[in-house]
């Protein structure tokens, strides 16, 4: 698209940036809200990422997926690690068990984005938790933390999620572990399906794709030497950006005899070749 069409004018851009400053300010409180009772803190959580999401000129769009674009991929012991599962609103299962939602990984709006579309509760890097005013607003949303330089703190980090699942929450994570650039997408790491295994939680594939008009959007990418502050400029400066979300049905482990390793890789497996599949169909014709 080009650069003159896509761009918001001067005021429309001051708008969008004061609003979104505004909403960021009010996470503060309804983030202290959302400590005192879990189910305010997905509300609460939901209501606040639509607002920024809205002030930042984003539309989103949510669709679901009865079993994706493409059969699953991989081997014959993988797919038979995991089974359709019949979902909740959330995405967990009928037995009350949180659901463990994957996507693919564009941008820092990512975690935002599924905020506003699936009460949960987001897996994040351990430095997030060190800004002292986004350490605020995650804690408010509920945060699980994952250090992935410290191989040492990853079962720590894994049994939380595990945890959080069989309580009934749904946590959300992006096991590539980097972004890309929304055109293509990396390899899945296992280890946070591991916590499903553990739980007996289903995992729900979804795609993010974003997109000006009917085509695929780069605007939104966070990758490279991009900055921060760059990045929501350039965001809040796009006139016309979308966010598709595609949700999949849940699989689910269901292979008792299966080693754990074996499992939870199956899994990832699963959800990534539903996920790329995804991907690939929209960027042939988008």
């Amino acid at each position: 698209m080009d650069a003159a069409l896509a761009a918001a004018g001067p005021v429309q851009l001051t708008v969008r940036l004061v609003a979104a400053f505004l909403v960021l300010l009010a996470g503060v409180p309804m983030s202290l809200l959302g400590r005192i009772r879990a189910t305010w803190r997905t509300e609460l959580t939901m209501a606040w990422a639509r607002l920024l999401m809205r002030a930042l000129g984003i539309r989103l769009e949510v669709a679901a997926s009865a079993s994706g674009t493409a059969p699953d991929a991989g081997t014959s012991s993988e797919r038979s690690a995991a089974s359709d599962s019949r979902a909740r609103p959330g995405g967990g299962a009928a037995s009350g068990t949180g659901a463990l939602v994957v996507a693919n990984h564009v941008s820092w709006l990512d975690p935002l984005v599924l905020a506003a579309t699936v009460p949960s509760r987001p897996l994040a890097k351990r430095e997030i938790g060190e800004w002292p005013f986004i350490r605020t607003l995650a804690a408010g949303a509920g945060a699980l933390f994952i250090d992935r330089e410290r191989l040492s703190a990853l079962p720590s980090a894994v049994a939380a999620v595990a945890d959080a699942l069989r309580a009934g929450d749904t946590v959300v994570a992006f096991p590539e572990g980097t972004t890309w650039c929304g055109r293509g997408m990396g390899r899945f790491r296992p280890a946070v399906f591991q916590a499903a295994v553990d739980a007996g939680a289903p995992v729900r594939p979804a795609v993010l794709r974003y997109r000006e008009g009917p085509a695929t959007s780069t605007r939104a990418c966070y990758v490279g030497d991009d900055s921060l502050l760059a990045s929501i400029v350039r965001v809040a400066a796009t006139r016309d950006l979308t966010v598709e979300v595609t949700l999949f049905a849940p699989v689910r482990p269901t292979a008792p005899t299966a080693s754990r390793p074996q499992a939870r890789t199956a899994l990832a497996r699963i959800a990534e070749s539903r996920i790329r599949a995804n991907v690939l169909e929209l960027h042939d014709h988008g």
